[in-house]
């Protein structure tokens, strides 16, 4: 059809996302110098960072001065069982505890100390009580910081309520991106010098989740279709609390804070059940244990009524769980008429983290595609197999800072020629408009929102917590069926204000993501942080060397072994500072417990 006309923006730095790693990238690359668009599907303020609500992880050393950024490199890179892109969990350790204290001169509020420093929780897998916090609002408190500065720095501007569907290219590199307004339909093209992915993560393909609408892949689709590499697909992390009941609240996030403020989990027989799945972390054990350990005692026949576990914090007291966790005496006290001060909460393993994402460099946060960099959920490569709780609010602003430094960088030097293709702005809006054109006639058409449903039972039943060739295999070829039927979608109306069709572009982009999972799993045959296999329940030494890097080959997908870059022997020798580090229990084939200077050699390093 022939080429609709559009409304056209031009900037130095486009980010796509209005989160923390979004607000904090555009700050960045404002502060740069440079002319910088921030988009976001929903409204500003609004993003799933207000879901990480225990705190941000920071060897601050505040209550416990043995902590520092050597021991909480430790204890990420051993809780993501060394898949980790070293580099970056370096990086991160050393510049989250400058963020921190960024966001408080920026306005943020932290629960304090009694002399006044900037108090700090326990958190799973830490060694430290290391988590700054608000309550247990932190996400909130960072999302209202954030803003509050990026709406007062120069040279930035955003549109909300806009949805990007395609990245656009001049030659190898992204010159910026199209899509639509999502009250109207109009068509929407924003030329860019480089463009920030930060558009969060992807849950919304799962039956039980914590993410909320808009998190189903847009940006890691994008850049897939872009070329670019996604990186650890098959590591997707059920947080161990969410609600269980009433039905309409299953999968609503329960906080790690709970278990950090003292919360104990019970079974049906009022056992303390992580004191056997894990006596030295116990509650506070990685998610990736624990969620896997109250599955297991619900498919024991000690779960609670509704298929959970109870989560016990009444010990603590009325006006310490007031003043501590006041969100959650909220939201159990509205949505399931239950009072925490006086009885347990009933919960269970939720979809609500990935830790694939977009293949990124550690020191830029560029993507293997000229132009275009990501930072946040949508990046992979800090986390490997598994994310320990607190990282994530980090994350998007150490990476959300550096993405938007390289961006403008980029565009000052590289990204002045922002030519785009016309031909492939037709292209888009055609794929765009083709579920509502009556040419390909109505008799044999698909509803989106079945197909999602569809979509939601096979990831769920299959590709879930718990993961054999067999279920693989069926989720995969559920997802390949899907993927053909989604060629039929078809919905009435027109473009303005239009659920359905907002919904027909969502599910494509929730396929792809699910086939690099699935495919990525597969190709995984090995238990490893939240990858579970049932027929390969040990690690492999061999498995344990490589991430899997999903891209496009042709009009298919392939999956690549990509060896783990060296770690330099200086690093390796920090893993003994965390409290948890147990040799004999490491992925093997890495560290050679009877001789740590050898160490390095045992993870193939050169230095």
């Amino acid at each position: 059809m022939p080429l609709e006309s559009y409304i056209t923006h031009e900037c130095d730095v486009l980010v796509i996302g209005a989160g923390g790693a979004g607000m904090r990238a555009a700050i960045a690359a404002a502060e740069a110098g440079c002319r910088t668009i921030v988009v976001t599907k929903s409204l500003l303020g609004k993003a799933h960072t207000v879901m990480a609500e225990g705190g941000i992880a920071a060897g601050l050393g505040n209550v416990d001065s043995d902590d520092g950024w050597e021991v909480h490199f430790a204890d990420t890179m051993l809780g993501g069982q060394l898949l980790n892109n070293w580099r970056m969990v370096e990086i991160y350790a050393h510049e989250v505890i400058d963020r921190v204290y960024e966001l408080e001169r920026w306005g943020g509020l932290f629960d304090r100390t009694e002399d006044g420093r900037i108090m700090q929780r326990a958190f799973g897998a830490h060694s430290w009580k290391r988590l700054a916090h608000v309550g247990d609002r932190t996400g909130l408190e960072l999302i209202r910081t954030c803003q509050d500065k990026l709406v007062h720095t120069e040279r930035t501007e955003t549109f909300m309520e806009y949805t990007l569907t395609r990245l656009l290219k001049n030659g190898d590199r992204v010159v910026g991106a199209m899509g639509y307004r999502r009250n109207d339909g109009k068509f929407v093209v924003i030329k860019a010098g480089a463009t920030v992915l930060a558009s969060g993560g992807w849950g919304r393909m799962y039956r039980y989740t914590s993410n909320s609408w808009e998190g189903t892949g847009d940006g890691a689709a994008m850049a897939y279709d872009a070329g670019a590499d996604l990186i650890d697909m098959e590591f997707v992390q059920f947080h161990p609390t969410g609600m269980v009941w009433p039905p309409g609240a299953r999968g609503i996030l329960v906080t790690e804070a709970v278990r950090g403020e003292g919360g104990l989990l019970f079974n049906s027989e009022h056992q303390r059940f992580m004191l056997e799945y894990d006596p030295v972390k116990k509650e506070l054990s990685s998610r990736d244990v624990v969620a896997r350990s109250i599955y297991k005692e619900v498919k024991a026949g000690r779960g609670s009524p509704h298929g959970g576990a109870f989560l016990d914090i009444t010990h603590r007291g009325a006006d310490y769980i007031l003043k501590k966790l006041p969100s959650m005496y909220e939201q159990f006290h509205a949505l399931a008429s239950v009072d925490i001060t006086r009885e347990a909460m009933e919960v269970g393993p939720t979809i609500h983290y990935t830790m694939g994402g977009v293949r990124v460099e550690a020191e830029t946060a560029a993507t293997t595609v000229p132009g275009l960099f990501a930072a946040g959920e949508a990046a992979g490569g800090l986390h490997g197999a598994n994310r320990l709780g607190g990282n994530s609010l980090g994350d998007i602003l150490v990476f959300g800072r550096r993405a938007g430094v390289a961006a403008a960088e980029f565009a000052r030097t590289r990204g002045v020629d922002r030519a785009i293709d016309e031909g492939e702005v037709a292209e888009e809006q055609d794929r765009l408009y083709d579920p509502l054109d009556s040419r390909h006639g109505w008799t044999d058409r698909e509803n989106p929102y079945h197909l999602h449903e569809e979509l939601q039972a096979a990831m769920q039943d299959d590709a879930g917590i718990g993961r054999t060739a067999e279920s693989l295999q069926r989720a995969l070829a559920a997802i390949l069926e899907l993927r053909e039927r989604s060629s039929r979608m078809r919905v009435v109306g027109h473009r303005d204000l239009n659920p359905g069709w907002h919904t027909c572009r969502d599910v494509a982009f929730m396929l792809t993501i699910s086939e690099a999972i699935v495919r990525s799993a597969i190709r995984r045959e090995e238990s490893r942080g939240s990858q579970w296999r049932f027929d390969f329940l040990e690690q492999d030494t061999e498995q344990g060397k490589v991430n899997y890097v999903s891209r496009r080959a042709g009009d298919g997908m392939a999956i690549d072994a990509a060896p783990l870059q060296a770690m330099p022997e200086e690093l390796v020798k920090l893993l003994p500072r965390s409290r948890f580090y147990d040799p004999a229990k490491l992925p093997k084939g890495h560290i050679k417990p009877e001789n740590m200077p050898a160490a390095a050699a045992a993870l193939g390093s050169t230095s």
